[in-house]
């Protein structure tokens, strides 16, 4: 029997590049094998994810399963070193307390990748490229004001892509919505209950409000914002290749920044 292809996403492909390489996760390396990537690209990504509930139909690391799905793909693609996942994040405040839920502070974040980059920069890395899929104004703040010696820092926020022509029922990214459970049905469907999904739509202020952390996610809420019960795997799929290629095109085919 011929065994599944690891990704189900075929990236653009080029007589150089191609995903059927591995990705270079940085704990499956020796150092010397580290060393030497750094050395021919100094650039490490480095996926950060959450834990946190995303409706009843979702597992609590979605955003993290999609950025770490992204990052491996990115790596696999242009060879560049991907750090282990950071399965924490600055969560959104609820009304109700859901099992399972871990958050950290803003500058809790912030404090830990900063020791993170000033460790990794004294072994040579000169460009960190920070991916996450969590649209929460202070988890989005530790990632952006991150300080280096001299290494450059990218922080992108996955759904700062438009995404809004690919969707039914939303025309932005919400919360364990159309998007995320569309992405899960596409990486991990296997991961995702759709008899457990429902709908619940703020208006586009409140979700103004609920990014910037002045709105509690609602007590009428089962965890999610958004219409969950339109998400397809198909939705997922082009949600994900629009998401590659804006993400691919945008950072990773420039140059690496210089020494």
């Amino acid at each position: 029997m011929s065994q599944p292809p690891t990704s189900p996403f075929t990236a653009p492909t080029t007589a150089a590049t191609s995903l059927t390489r591995m990705p270079r996760r940085l704990k499956h390396m020796r150092p010397n094998d580290v060393a030497a990537t750094i050395e021919r690209d100094p650039r490490l990504i480095i996926p950060v994810g959450t834990c946190e509930q995303h409706g009843p139909h979702l597992p609590l690391g979605s955003d993290s399963i999609i950025v770490e799905r992204l990052s491996g793909d990115l790596s696999a693609e242009f060879g560049v070193l991907v750090a282990p996942t950071v399965e924490y994040g600055v969560n959104v405040v609820t009304e109700r307390g859901f099992a399972g839920n871990a958050s950290l502070r803003k500058k809790t974040l912030h404090r830990l990748l900063n020791d993170l980059l000033d460790t990794w920069e004294s072994t040579g890395v000169r460009e960190f490229i920070l991916l996450t899929a969590h649209e929460h104004d202070p988890h989005l703040e530790a990632l952006s004001t991150l300080i280096t010696s001299g290494a450059r820092v990218r922080a992108a926020d996955i759904f700062g892509v438009e995404l809004g022509d690919l969707l039914q029922g939303q025309s932005e990214p919400m919360h364990g919505d159309e998007v995320d459970t569309s992405l899960l049905l596409y990486i991990a469907p296997e991961l995702v209950n759709m008899a457990l999904a429902e709908d619940y739509m703020m208006s586009r202020d409140e979700v103004r409000r609920y990014r910037r952390g002045w709105l509690r996610v609602p007590r009428q809420s089962n965890g999610s914002i958004g219409r969950p019960t339109l998400a397809t795997a198909d939705k997922g799929r082009a949600l994900y290749e629009r998401i590659y290629k804006r993400i691919r095109d945008r950072i990773f085919v420039a140059p690496p920044a210089e020494s």
